[in-house]
């Protein structure tokens, strides 16, 4: 399909498909029948919430399991390309995107399809809203409630094994990248009873030295996705052998960043792997 006739099918789709958000519509208009996703997070919400004849369509990242908890699922519906064209020829009744796909979300809300933000979750309490939210969205509110009682659930099942008095963690990529109290570990650690070191970066992060974490680091050292062998400079900062000597398995949770990109069921499972994960440093 050409450019030109792209553009011709979403101006005729705008014809028969009403911008609209959450409200606006009676009940019986607002459930999609053929909804896609341009977001990992609103993959996995519809692979979790939505029947599956529902889903047209996944965003490429869904079958990505480094990425995604749903891979396995994810494979069983077709994938977008990164573009419209590939979105259009699916016919969507409903797109979810996410916050950085504005230049995409433009161009299909110009045209009229219908184009709901999946937002970027940093706290539990939003996580669980956005389940009910998109629940409703897509005709399934039972669901959504279900999904939210589950992330209470998860909840309450870490706070059970939190570390009492609280002990201090940081979160570390590659490259010595440390997460903010503004990101979604970190709200999750907090549940954990572990909290940032005084010389924590605020807001999303900021980086750390190898000497701040060797002279004065902190309780216990969370390395997300940490690399086995230091074929790289970033992969050099988390297989330092200082490093490794000073932090380890009773200091270190090595973890997964698949378990903090998303709410829903990325959340449930991250919050899980937590538990065990405080649970085997005792």
């Amino acid at each position: 399909m050409t450019k030109k006739t792209s553009i011709a099918a979403l101006t005729g789709l705008a014809m028969l498909i009403g911008v609209c958000g959450f409200a606006g519509r009676s009940q019986a208009q607002d459930v999609p029948k053929h909804i896609v996703s341009f977001n990992l997070c609103g993959d996995q919400l519809l692979v979790a919430l939505a029947d599956p004849g529902q889903i047209a369509g996944l965003s490429p990242y869904a079958a990505n399991a480094a990425l995604s908890v749903v891979a396995k699922e994810a494979m069983k519906f077709p994938r977008l390309d990164w573009n419209t064209e590939s979105v259009v020829n699916l016919a969507p009744d409903l797109i979810l995107v996410g916050p950085s796909d504005r230049p995409t979300r433009a161009i299909l809300s110009a045209t009229g399809l219908r184009v709901v933000e999946v937002g970027l979750i940093s706290d539990l309490a939003a996580a669980r809203q956005q389940a009910r939210e998109i629940g409703a969205l897509i005709g399934h509110p039972e669901r959504g409630e279900a999904l939210a009682h589950a992330l209470e659930q998860a909840e309450q099942k870490l706070a059970a094994v939190a570390f009492k008095p609280p002990r201090t963690a940081s979160v570390v990529q590659r490259g010595g990248w440390t997460e903010g109290p503004q990101s979604l570990v970190s709200a999750m650690l907090t549940v954990a009873g572990l909290r940032s070191p005084p010389f924590a970066a605020a807001g999303f992060g900021g980086y750390v030295s190898m000497e701040q974490l060797l002279v004065d680091g902190p309780d216990i050292l969370v390395l997300q996705d940490p690399p086995r062998e230091a074929a790289d400079q970033g992969a050099l900062f988390i297989t330092h052998p200082a490093l490794l000597a000073k932090y380890g398995p009773k200091r270190r949770i090595d973890m997964p960043s698949r378990y903090a990109l998303c709410g829903g069921p990325a959340l449930v499972q991250g919050l899980d792997f937590l538990s065990a994960a405080i649970t085997a440093l005792r």
